[in-house]
C-alpha cells in the first residue's frame, strides 16, 4: 500500500532539502559554498573546492535524492502525484530550509525524477549539460534542453511524461531566473534566463 499524498510530498520535499554538496564541501574543506564563487550550492562549486570524486559522490545522492518522491508515490500507479512530488523535491532541493533558503539549480534531483518516471527526459537534460559543458556555455545547453524537454517527453511518455517534465522545468526556471540575489534588471533577467548568470 502507497503512502499517502501529504507524505509522499512531504517526503519529497524533506528528501530535495538535504544538501549533499554543501556537506561535503563543508567536511572536505570546510567552505560555505553560499559564500564562495556564485553562491549557489551547487556541483559545480562544489568542484571548484574540492574536485571530481566529491563531486561524483555529491551528484549520486543529489539525483537520487530527486527519486525519492516519485517511488513512494509510484509512477505508473498515480502519475500526478510522482509529477508534484518531483517538483517538490526540485523545489526542497532548490530552496532549501537547511540552508535558509538558499540551494541549487535543481537539475540533479531532476535528473532523478526523471529517471524513474520518464527516462528519456533525463536522457536529454544530460545531453543539454554535456554540450553546455563542451562548449563552456552551461546555462544555455541547458536551457536548450529545458525547452525541448515538454515536447519531447510528450512524443516519448505520453501526457504523464509531459506532466512531470513541466512539474521539474517550472522550479528550475523559477531558481534561474531569481537567482541568488536580490530583483534585478530586465537585462540581468535576460541574461539568468540565456546563461544562467548576472554578468555579461
Amino acid at each position: 500500500m502507497r503512502p499517502p499524498s501529504g507524505l509522499v510530498l512531504a517526503a519529497s520535499y524533506a528528501a530535495g532539502a538535504v544538501p549533499f554538496t554543501q556537506i561535503a564541501a563543508r567536511l572536505l574543506r570546510d567552505v560555505d559554498l553560499r559564500r564562495h564563487g556564485n553562491g549557489t550550492v551547487s556541483g559545480s562549486g562544489l568542484f571548484e573546492v574540492a574536485g571530481l570524486g566529491p563531486l561524483l559522490a555529491a551528484g549520486l545522492c543529489d539525483c537520487a535524492k530527486g527519486a525519492v518522491g516519485p517511488l513512494l508515490a509510484g509512477p505508473r500507479e498515480r502519475p500526478g502525484l510522482a509529477a508534484l512530488a518531483a517538483a517538490a523535491g526540485v523545489a526542497g532541493h532548490n530552496w532549501s530550509p537547511v540552508l535558509s533558503g538558499a540551494g541549487g539549480r535543481g537539475i540533479s534531483p531532476a535528473l532523478g525524477a526523471l529517471a524513474v518516471t520518464a527516462p528519456s527526459g533525463a536522457v536529454l537534460l544530460l545531453g543539454g549539460l554535456a554540450a553546455g559543458r563542451l562548449t563552456r556555455q552551461t546555462g544555455l545547453g541547458c536551457l536548450v534542453a529545458f525547452a525541448a524537454l515538454v515536447p519531447v517527453l510528450r512524443r516519448t511518455a505520453g501526457a504523464d511524461g509531459a506532466r512531470v517534465g513541466a512539474a521539474v522545468l517550472a522550479p528550475m526556471l523559477a531558481k534561474r531566473l531569481l537567482g541568488n540575489g536580490p530583483a534585478a534588471s530586465p537585462r540581468v533577467y535576460g541574461r539568468r534566463l540565456l546563461f544562467d548568470r548576472d554578468t555579461p
